[in-house]
């Protein structure tokens, strides 16, 4: 899948942000969870990776909230480890996003499984909490 990065490159990212002020126990449950969420299981014979999230998602309505609030609280816990506004918004856009578009059915339990709203958003945190190390903080956005 392009754009698809490995869980060594993933797991090399958390540890040069951890290597900072951050709590590395703090990081590794948001990717854990994450994880669980967007590609804990694998189609036997594919590189399909799918979590959590595609599988609560089938149930209507219920399966959508839910994987909403789970989201929000990967948003939530950016916020307290202190995301940037922009990270934020950014990350609220791709949670919105995938909540509208999952909440189609079938088309939507589809695109759950292929957007991985909560990798893209633990990027996000990832790149934005790097940024704060490299620059000073008056030089945020």
């Amino acid at each position: 899948m392009p754009g698809h990065r490995s869980v060594e490159t993933q797991r090399k990212e958390t540890a040069l942000i951890n290597a900072d002020e951050h709590s590395p126990t703090e990081l590794d449950r948001i990717d854990r969870l994450a994880g669980l969420l967007d590609d804990r299981f694998r189609v036997p014979g594919t590189k399909w990776r799918f979590g959590l999230d595609g599988l609560i998602g089938l149930v209507p309505v219920a399966g959508d909230a839910v994987g909403a609030i789970l989201s929000a609280y990967i948003v939530w816990r950016a916020w307290r480890m202190g995301a940037s506004k922009r990270a934020r918004i950014k990350m609220i856009g791709n949670l919105l996003f995938e909540a509208a578009v999952g909440s189609i059915p079938l088309l939507g339990d589809v695109f759950d499984i292929g957007w991985k709203a909560n990798r893209r958003n633990l990027r996000l945190l990832k790149e934005d909490l790097i940024r704060a190390r490299d620059y000073p903080p008056g030089r945020r956005t």
